[in-house]
């Protein structure tokens, strides 16, 4: 799988990300990754986003799908979606191209003085998948990076690799916590980690792919940038007959 990994920040105008996505969006990738949010950026600390909330057949989804057609790939990107409680959208990543899919963030950022919550739905806890050039893809998002046993579900269902876009806000510690976290989601159940972050000064930046043994692919600093990599299914077995942890576990 050639994968790709856009580390731009989104803006305030919702229309101009869309037009950004589609510029943006390479040829010659399998799989193309945006952050998380990257159909609008969530404004100030505690904003009101349920304005920009779209349904998955809504204007960026659209645009998402347009992308991955003229490029012959599959885009994943992070938007708002509309759902029950108008006041509080979901924070959902859209996959479309070769597979399509739409999987609502689970755990939001009540975190690190923020609360995600008051302005956003939780998903259901839930495994979501999808295949791509060939290999199982897990979906999480940001914060889920810190919940080890979602990680570890998704695999347990079948995932290769687990694709993280992220908006990861920058402060003390944050930047060293990300990229352990990242890492450690790769070693601990021999997976590639492809994860994808806004830019400086307000998000970390710092998107990286990592493989199945923890050794980092290709890795961005703070400001915009792209990353490419090749991931293949023999590595992820070549990593588990290498690290058996998976079938050594005892709990």
């Amino acid at each position: 799988m050639r994968v790709v990994v856009v580390q731009e920040p989104a803006g305030l105008e919702p229309a101009a990300n869309r037009a950004r996505l589609r510029e943006l969006t390479p040829n010659g990738a399998d799989l193309v990754v945006f952050p998380e949010a990257f159909a609008r950026d969530f404004g100030e600390a505690g904003s009101d986003v349920s304005g920009y909330a779209e349904a998955p057949d809504g204007p960026f989804a659209t645009a998402v799908a347009d992308a991955a057609a003229e490029h012959a790939t599959t885009v994943v990107a992070g938007m708002f979606e509309a759902g029950a409680d108008p006041a509080r959208p979901f924070n959902t990543l859209v996959v479309r191209g070769a597979a399509h899919a739409d999987y609502r963030k689970v755990h939001l950022y009540d975190s690190f003085g923020y609360r995600e919550s008051d302005r956003l739905t939780a998903g259901e806890p839930t495994t979501a998948l999808v295949e791509v050039a060939g290999l199982q893809v897990g979906l999480m998002t940001c914060y889920d990076l810190r919940f080890p046993e979602m990680g570890r579900a998704l695999v347990d269902a079948g995932a290769e690799v687990l694709v993280v876009p992220s908006a990861w806000v920058a402060g003390p510690r944050k930047a060293d916590h990300w990229r352990t976290l990242v890492r450690a989601r790769a070693i601990e159940n021999t997976v590639y980690v492809v994860a994808a972050g806004q830019p400086g000064p307000r998000y970390t930046g710092r998107s990286l792919v990592v493989d199945p043994l923890g050794d980092v692919l290709a890795e961005a600093g703070e400001e915009p940038a792209v990353l490419r990599a090749e991931l293949s299914r023999d590595v992820v077995a070549e990593a588990r007959r290498t690290n058996p942890s998976l079938a050594n576990r005892r709990l």
